[in-house]
């Protein structure tokens, strides 16, 4: 298995990453569907008090991994530049193409930093998989509670995101041009 970039896929680890990524942002974006939807007393009646604090505690885990795995993403993105299209795509798609995956990054470290504030801000503990880690500023239920709508809103910009960068991997599979063989797994 090679780490450098043959002429038209990104190397091995980028791709698992790419994926690995794509199923937790899938998982936190159902997780957090269900904190909207039931809110924290309908979560509660659901699953109990255990229950609903794992759930907490898992979706804070995981964003927090995101974090971890799309700062780890870029470092490798910059280290080895992504593959060339062959066939070359059009000027229209390479941009929104690009920006897309621009707004991707931007909200998939925007997002688990935001939410850190927000949990440090409303005085919940900020836990990575049973550890606790320091909160990024002190308590502010009135910031945090605003940070926890501000985390909602890009929740929903990502599913969006998410959605019109499904579109373009699918035509492009169904196209057959090669395109989705630059991330695919085998």
């Amino acid at each position: 298995m090679t780490i450098l970039a043959t002429t038209n896929r990104y190397t091995f680890l980028q791709r698992l990453l790419h994926w690995l990524i794509a199923l937790l942002v899938f998982g936190l974006l159902m997780a957090g569907l269900g904190f909207w939807a039931l809110g924290y007393e309908g979560l509660k009646g659901l699953l109990g008090d255990e229950g609903v604090n794992t759930v907490y505690m898992l979706h804070k885990s995981f964003g927090i991994l995101v974090l971890l795995l799309t700062i780890l993403r870029l470092v490798l993105r910059f280290r080895t530049p992504p593959p060339a299209y062959d066939p070359p795509l059009g000027l229209i798609e390479r941009l929104v193409g690009g920006g897309i995956h621009l707004l991707l990054y931007v909200f998939l470290i925007g997002l688990p930093i935001g939410g850190w504030i927000a949990t440090a801000a409303s005085g919940y503990p900020i836990q990575f998989f049973g550890m606790t880690l320091p909160g990024i500023i002190g308590e502010n239920k009135e910031l945090g509670e605003m940070m926890f709508t501000y985390h909602g809103i890009g929740g929903l910009i990502v599913a969006v995101l998410l959605l019109i960068h499904i579109a373009a991997g699918l035509k492009h599979w169904k196209l057959k041009d090669g395109i989705m063989t630059r991330i695919s797994l085998p």
